[in-house]
C-alpha cells in the first residue's frame, strides 16, 4: 500500500509540474495526447474511489497479478478512448484538468490509505483484496507515468521501486523473466508494446518475443 501512494504520489507532482504546452505533446497510449491520459488518470482516480467503498463477502476470485486481462492491442479507435479525448478536450485549459486531478486524486490517495488491506471490494465483476487491488495499481500508475514522459525527456519519472515492482509483475503474467540486462523501463516498455525491441533485443528475448507485447486491461 506504501507503494501504490508513493506511485501515485509522483505521477501526480509530475503532471502538476507540467507547463501548459506539454499538455498537447503525444503521450505513450497510442492515440492520446498528455491531456488525454491526464483525463484518464482522473477517471482512474475516481475508479479507486468507487471500488474501496464497494465491498464484498465473497472469496477473492484474483490477486494483484490475475487481476490484469491480456487484450487487444490498443489502435485508439476503441469508443472509451474516443470518450477520454471528447472529455479531455472539454476541460479546455490544462489547469482545469490540474485541478480535478489534485482533488479526486488527493481523495483517492487517502482513501487507500485508510484502507483495511486484508478486506475485499469488488471490481469489474471480480473480487479481491484491498491490498492486491492497490499493488495492481502500482502498475497502472507506473506505466501511465512511463506513456506521461513518453515525449518529455525533461520530467522525472516514475519511482524507482515501482518500475520493479512493475518489472515483477508483467514477468509472472508473461511467465517468463526478461534479461537482467534490460533496465525495469525497458521491460516495461517493450514488455507491454510501447516501444518496439531493436533487433539485438529481440535476439536476446529469445521465445519470449514471440509472445510480446502484452496488453494489459
Amino acid at each position: 500500500m506504501d507503494l501504490f501512494s508513493r506511485s501515485w504520489t509522483a505521477l501526480r507532482a509530475a503532471v502538476a509540474e507540467l507547463p501548459d504546452k506539454d499538455f498537447e505533446q503525444p503521450s505513450g497510449c497510442t492515440g492520446w495526447l498528455v491531456r488525454d491520459l491526464v483525463c484518464h488518470l482522473v477517471i482512474d482516480a475516481q475508479d479507486v474511489l468507487i471500488t474501496l467503498v464497494t465491498p464484498a463477502e465473497a472469496e477473492p476470485t484474483v490477486n494483484a497479478v490475475t487481476y490484469w486481462n491480456l487484450v487487444e492491442a490498443p489502435t485508439g479507435d476503441d469508443p472509451l478512448d474516443a470518450l477520454v479525448v471528447r472529455l479531455a478536450a472539454a476541460y479546455e485549459e490544462p489547469r482545469l484538468l490540474k485541478f480535478h486531478l489534485d482533488d479526486v486524486g488527493s481523495a483517492a490517495g487517502r482513501a487507500a490509505e485508510l484502507a483495511d488491506p486484508t478486506a475485499r471490494v469488488s471490481t469489474q465483476g471480480q473480487v479481491l483484496t484491498v491490498g492486491d487491488y492497490l499493488s495492481a495499481y502500482v502498475m497502472e500508475w507506473t506505466l501511465h507515468h512511463l506513456d506521461l514522459i513518453a515525449r518529455l525527456p525533461d520530467v522525472a519519472g516514475p519511482p524507482a521501486e515501482g518500475l520493479s515492482r512493475s518489472r515483477a509483475m508483467l514477468e509472472e503474467i508473461a511467465g517468463s523473466a526478461f534479461s537482467r540486462s534490460f533496465s525495469d523501463e525497458d521491460a516495461l516498455l517493450i514488455g507491454t508494446g510501447r516501444r518496439a525491441p531493436t533487433a539485438a533485443e529481440s535476439a536476446e528475448l529469445g521465445w519470449l518475443a514471440e509472445t510480446l507485447p502484452l496488453s494489459l486491461g
